[in-house]
C-alpha cells in the first residue's frame, strides 16, 4: 500500500510553502488534508481557490454546509465529515442542521432539504438532473446561479474527498471529537 507524503512548511515542495502558510494563517494550524495536497502545489492551490470561490457564493452558511456535508456524507469521507462539522460550528450553523446532515435525517426546512436533494441528484446523475428535478429546485426558491454554485461546491469536495480516500488522511486532532461513520439503515 502506498503511503502518501504529509508535508509541513519545511518538507513541502517550494511552490507549496506559501500555500501552506496561507492554510496555517486561515486555520491556526496545518490541516492534514492540506499537508497531503501540498505534494502537488497545483492541486493545493486549485483546492484553495475553489474553497475561496465557494465561500463567495450567495449561499448562506447553512446552505454552504448543506452542500459540503451532503457531498461529504454521500462520498463517505472519513476526514471531511468531521472537519466540516467543526467548520459548521465555527460558522454558527446549528447542531440540528449538522446532525441531520451527518445522520441523513430530515433538515429543519423544506428549502434546505431541497438543496440537499438537488445536490444528491447532481451527484447521482453526474451533472444530468432531469427537467423535473431542476424545476423542483427552482420552485424551492433557488436560481440558475445556485445550480452552478452547487457544481462549484461539488468540484471542491470531489478534490478533497477523493484525496482523503486514497491517502487515508488521519482526522486532525482538533476535529476528532466529531468522528463519523455512516449509519447503516436496518431493514424494516
Amino acid at each position: 500500500m502506498a503511503t502518501f507524503p504529509s508535508h509541513d512548511l519545511e518538507s513541502a515542495p517550494e511552490a507549496s510553502k506559501p500555500l501552506l502558510e496561507k492554510s496555517q494563517a486561515a486555520f491556526g494550524r496545518l490541516p492534514g488534508l492540506h499537508k497531503v495536497m501540498a505534494e502537488s502545489p497545483q492541486h493545493l492551490e486549485g483546492y484553495q481557490v475553489l474553497h475561496g470561490l465557494f465561500l463567495q457564493t450567495d449561499f448562506d452558511n447553512d446552505e454552504k454546509t448543506v452542500v459540503w456535508q451532503t457531498i461529504n456524507v454521500e462520498n463517505e469521507c472519513h476526514y471531511c465529515v468531521p472537519a466540516h462539522t467543526g467548520i459548521a460550528k465555527m460558522m454558527k450553523v446549528s447542531d440540528e442542521i449538522s446532525q441531520a446532515l451527518r445522520n441523513e435525517t430530515p433538515l429543519p426546512s423544506a428549502k434546505l432539504e431541497a438543496l440537499r436533494t438537488f445536490t444528491l441528484q447532481v451527484m447521482e446523475t453526474r451533472g444530468n438532473p432531469t427537467e423535473e428535478q431542476l424545476q423542483a429546485f427552482f420552485d424551492a426558491g433557488y436560481s440558475h446561479r445556485a445550480v452552478l454554485d452547487v457544481v462549484l461546491g461539488l468540484a471542491q469536495k470531489t478534490m478533497s474527498n477523493y484525496v482523503n480516500h486514497m491517502a487515508k488522511t488521519p482526522v486532525d486532532e482538533a476535529m476528532r471529537s466529531f468522528l463519523w461513520e455512516r449509519k447503516v439503515n436496518e431493514p424494516a
